[in-house]
């Protein structure tokens, strides 16, 4: 009979636990609200030491060129450094208010939280998310609601604009281009919160000509959640 040395043992169930922590998900996104679009979402299953974003911490140029513009390529950037699995634009575009995408994603040993995050259109630097949210062990289908968080690093005019990162104003792609106004004058208020934050939602108005706000008040205004976000691990 052969023994193992108590080193020996506890790598071997290193090795092990760390088997186990290896996943096959299926990930569906569903938009819940009535009148915003989602630009192309990433999901994304990581290590516990990091995060594509924090709830009270200042936005990262990457988690920025995301929620201002809807670019994914500095987050996919960071995504491949930590080793990260990735599940990009499973809608092949915008996904549509009331829409769902699905895909899904294998994962390493390691990489045991999944995060997703998409900006919302139209806003200055809203976005939906989901932060290191633990994968489940366990096989199952589950569900988690996500909420609209605000970068903090725009204020919100809720004006037209060209979505690149620390101009003002909101990209406006062809799908929204007959649905947001242009002619606002802006939204007055102190956006002093400099922080990822629950974000606040839009004011709008009902001009599409003038007023404050490019934004449709009787379509663009949401309550969270926003998005819903099953798991299932196969």
């Amino acid at each position: 009979m052969i023994k193992l040395k108590p080193t020996y043992i506890a790598a071997l169930l290193a090795v092990s636990s760390s088997a186990l922590n290896a996943a096959e998900l299926s990930i569906e996104i569903q938009n819940l609200t009535h009148g915003l679009y989602f630009t192309p979402i990433v999901a994304v299953a990581h290590t516990p030491e990091t995060s594509l974003f924090e709830v009270g911490e200042t936005a990262s140029t990457e988690l920025q060129m995301m929620a201002e513009g809807g670019s994914l390529d500095g987050l996919s950037t960071i995504a491949t450094s930590i080793s990260a699995d990735v599940l990009a634009n499973p809608a092949g575009g915008l996904l549509a208010p009331t829409a769902k995408a699905a895909g899904t994603l294998s994962t390493v040993a390691g990489n045991t939280v999944l995060s997703v995050v998409a900006m919302m259109l139209p806003t200055n630097d809203g976005f939906i998310g989901l932060d290191n949210w633990t994968i489940p062990t366990e096989a199952g289908t589950y569900t988690i609601y996500l909420n609209a968080y605000d970068a903090g690093t725009e204020a919100n005019d809720e004006l037209r604009g060209s979505g690149t990162p620390g101009a003002p104003g909101m990209p406006v792609p062809p799908p929204l281009e007959a649905l947001v106004g242009n002619g606002g004058s802006g939204v007055a208020g102190a956006d002093t919160n400099a922080t990822v934050h629950i974000h606040r939602g839009s004011i709008g108005d009902d001009s599409m000509t003038d007023g404050t706000s490019d934004v449709t008040n009787t379509v663009h205004r949401w309550l969270n959640p926003v998005a819903k976000v099953t798991v299932t691990v196969n």
